[in-house]
């Protein structure tokens, strides 16, 4: 059967049964065996640390080096966190039952928003039970329809989905392209004085910063507030990894500090550190803060652990940043395209996606799990895997990963 691309199933609502879309699709996966989206649906069978056990969807076994986590600390299995978890786990049970706003959280969640606020030097931080629902709900929160919201393309889907619930406007401008922002900036009326620019602070496709130190800069001269997701940022980049502001020298200049506890922290969830006004105003106004369990007691000890840990850098950010470099250098070496990754995540560019499921499929046979990248989460000449590296990886898990990688490159053409 023919390579069909993911737009053909999405339906375009004009005389098509509802479901109809639904069965195409079924068809299709049912006639194609080789393609990216038989990629997708890993079952992991062990914790998810530097070596692991997947399951395919053909239910095969595989032992795998692990370069698809976001826990690049390993911090989900720490010592001290699984204890803190274990004994919360005893004295609250292992779920709310109820929102934030009502009976839902402890002194625990109180103790972690201020351990966050802290950690940022911010006034105040509030707790969201869904990293996407943060973006969600802090934008839809506090923009409306005259405001105007100024994004980075390559920003990360639920800020644009927050943006669209919003009402206000919505300007693009191209990757990391300051040029094109100050011509948007210096465009808007001044009648339009609700102005926030977001930016990934990591940007998760791509693994490059958003030059904080030129946003705030065009923040300051043109009125506008700055909102930073810089989920995969945290605990990672910056001098004691507080995160890509840090790395500029502007934490201060950043009035929404949005930051995801499902990443380099190994939870769930997510948060936003800022003003106390403004954090006050987000738990009234930000509706999947309002209308959203909160997060679990076991959970919220955990991350109190491990903020403490990034705090005082204990965490074993030394190891991830050699074990990025070891990487890169390999892949560089080896002529992969690795991007302008500083930090971490290291993209491989393939731009071929025929190309990239086969590669990914030989990977994992071979005994290396990375994420597979394709449209629309990036352009189809940018497709692409996704490596994020651990800390507790060796030096003998990576020179084992970067001999498969050439093996396996050179069999699929990509080097």
């Amino acid at each position: 059967m023919p390579k069909q691309n993911f737009e053909e199933f999405t339906g375009d609502g004009a005389g098509e049964e509802l479901f109809e879309k639904v069965f195409k699709l079924a068809n299709y996966l049912e006639s194609c065996h080789d393609g990216a989206e038989h990629s997708l649906g890993i079952e992991l069978l062990s914790p998810p640390c530097a070596n692991v056990i997947l399951r395919d969807r053909n239910g095969r076994r595989h032992e795998t080096i692990m370069l698809g986590s976001n826990s690049y600390l390993n911090l989900t299995t720490h010592p001290k966190v699984v204890e803190a978890s274990e004994k919360a786990l005893k004295k609250y049970g292992y779920g709310m039952g109820a929102v934030s706003l009502y009976a839902g959280i402890t002194d625990l969640h109180k103790e972690l928003e201020r351990e966050i606020a802290d950690f940022h030097g911010a006034e105040d931080a509030i707790l969201f039970a869904s990293g996407y629902g943060t973006n969600v709900g802090v934008i839809s929160a506090l923009c409306r329809p005259g405001d105007v919201i100024i994004n980075d393309s390559a920003n990360h889907a639920s800020i644009f989905d927050g943006c669209k619930l919003s009402g206000a406007e919505i300007k693009i401008y191209p990757h990391n392209n300051i040029k094109r922002l100050e011509q948007i900036l210096s465009r808007l009326p001044e009648t339009q004085k609700g102005r926030l620019i977001i930016v990934d602070g990591v940007f998760s496709m791509h693994g490059d910063l958003a030059p904080l130190d030129l946003v705030t800069r065009l923040a300051g001269k043109y009125g506008a507030r700055v909102m930073v997701d810089d989920a995969h940022g945290l605990g990672v980049v910056g001098p004691t990894g507080r995160g890509t502001a840090e790395f500029y020298g502007v934490s201060n200049l950043i009035d929404l500090n949005v930051g995801m506890l499902s990443k380099t922290p190994g939870g769930i969830g997510g948060y936003c550190a800022g003003k106390r006004e403004v954090i006050h105003y987000l738990r009234l106004y930000a509706r999947t803060y309002f209308f959203s369990t909160a997060l679990p007691a076991p959970t919220v000890a955990g991350l109190i652990e491990v903020f403490k840990l990034l705090k005082e850098d204990k965490a074993g950010r030394d190891r991830l940043l050699r074990n990025v470099e070891h990487i890169k250098a390999g892949l560089k070496s080896l002529g992969f395209n690795v991007g302008d990754s500083n930090s971490g995540i290291v993209p491989i560019i393939v731009g071929d996606e025929e190309k990239l499921g086969m590669f990914h499929r030989d990977l994992m046979d071979a005994g290396v799990y990375a994420n597979l990248v394709s449209y629309p989460a990036v352009r189809r000449k940018e497709c692409r895997l996704r490596l994020c590296i651990l800390s507790t990886l060796t030096v003998a898990d990576i020179e084992r990963a970067l001999k498969v990688f050439e093996i396996v490159g050179k069999r699929n053409g990509i080097i």
